[in-house]
C-alpha cells in the first residue's frame, strides 16, 4: 500500500510538472513567437476643414461631436462683401459687353467703308475690337471668381463623419486656408497593431486578423492591409551642436522594436462605437482563427484579457 501511495505521488508530481511545462511552452509561444500584440490603436482620418475666403463667421450650424453627412453646411462666412463684389463684377461684365459690341460695330463699319476709310482708321478699329474682346474675357473671369467666392462663403463638410473638438463661434474672424472644423471621417477607421520586429516574419498582407477592443467584449474580424516600412530612429537625432545623439544600451539586453501593421476592420457588430485612439489587442494568421480545443481557448482568453 505504501508503494502504491508513493508511486501515485510520483505520477501526480510528474503530471503536474508536465502540465506546467506544456503551459509554460504555450505561454512562451503565445507571448514571444506568435504574431500577437496588445499594443493596438484604432485610427481614423481627420479632415481639417477651412474656409477658402476670409471674413467674419455669421453662423455655425453644427455642434461638437455631431454626425454630419457630405455636403452638410458647417458654418457661414458673412456673404455681404462677396454679394457686393458679385454685383460689381456683373456691372463690369455688362459694360465690357457693351464696349465690345460697340467696337465690333465700328470695325464692321470701317470694313464696309474700305474704299473711303484710311488704312490707319481700319487698323485702329481692329485694335479697339481686340482690346474690347480681351476686356470682356477678363470681366467674365472676374464675374466667375466673384460667384465662386460668394459660394465659398458657405462651408460644407467634404466627408461623412463626426465633428470633433469644435471651438468655432459666430463672430469669429477666419482667414482663408486656416482650419476651423475637424471632422473624423466615419468611413476611414482602421487599426494599427504595433508588433515586435521578431514577429513580423509571420505577418503578410491579406492575413486574417482578430481584433478585440478594450471597450467591447465582441471580437472583430479584420485583414492585414499593409506593413510599415519605416520607424523613427532616436540615434539619428542631432543635438544643438550638430552631433548625433546615441542612446546607451545594455550589452546583453536588446529590446525589439515595434513595427506598425495596418489592419482593415471587417463588419462591425451593432451597438459598437468606434473612437480613434481606442486600445485593441490584435492577433494575426493562425492566432486569429477561432480556437476549437480547450488549450487554444485558454490562450485566446489570455490574449484578450491579460
Amino acid at each position: 500500500m505504501r508503494f502504491v501511495g508513493s508511486t501515485l505521488r510520483v505520477l501526480v508530481t510528474l503530471a503536474m510538472v508536465a502540465l506546467a511545462v506544456v503551459a509554460a511552452t504555450a505561454l512562451w509561444r503565445t507571448y514571444m513567437l506568435s504574431p500577437w500584440t496588445r499594443d493596438g490603436r484604432v485610427q481614423a482620418q481627420v479632415v481639417n476643414v477651412a474656409s477658402e475666403v476670409a471674413g467674419t463667421v455669421l453662423d455655425v450650424q453644427v455642434t461638437d461631436n455631431q454626425p454630419v453627412r457630405k455636403g452638410d453646411v458647417l458654418f457661414q462666412v458673412d456673404p455681404s462683401r462677396f454679394a457686393l463684389a458679385l454685383q460689381q463684377a456683373r456691372a463690369a461684365l455688362d459694360g465690357a459687353q457693351s464696349q465690345m459690341e460697340l467696337a465690333r460695330s465700328e470695325a464692321r463699319r470701317q470694313q464696309q467703308l474700305r474704299s473711303y476709310a484710311s488704312e490707319e482708321a481700319r487698323e485702329r478699329a481692329s485694335t479697339t475690337l481686340n482690346v474690347a474682346e480681351a476686356t470682356l474675357a477678363s470681366a467674365r473671369v472676374s464675374f466667375s471668381v466673384a460667384q465662386l467666392n460668394l459660394t465659398r462663403s458657405t462651408v460644407t463638410s467634404p466627408v461623412n463623419g463626426f465633428v470633433t473638438h469644435l471651438r468655432l463661434r459666430p463672430g469669429s474672424y477666419v482667414n482663408a486656408g486656416a482650419a476651423q472644423v475637424a471632422i473624423v471621417d466615419a468611413d476611414s477607421f482602421w487599426v494599427d497593431g504595433y508588433f515586435e520586429e521578431t514577429k513580423i516574419s509571420g505577418i503578410h498582407p491579406g492575413d486574417q486578423a482578430r481584433i478585440r477592443l478594450m471597450s467591447h467584449e465582441a471580437v472583430l474580424s479584420g485583414e492585414v492591409e499593409s506593413i510599415g516600412r519605416g520607424i523613427s530612429d532616436s540615434n539619428d537625432a542631432v543635438n544643438s551642436r550638430g552631433l548625433p545623439t546615441v542612446n546607451p544600451i545594455f550589452t546583453w539586453v536588446r529590446l525589439a522594436q515595434r513595427i506598425p501593421v495596418r489592419i482593415r476592420i471587417g463588419a462591425l457588430p451593432s451597438g459598437l462605437t468606434l473612437v480613434a485612439g481606442m486600445t485593441a489587442s490584435v492577433a494575426v494568421g493562425e492566432e486569429a482563427a477561432s480556437p476549437t480545443d480547450w488549450s487554444g481557448r485558454v490562450m485566446a482568453w489570455i490574449r484578450d484579457h491579460l
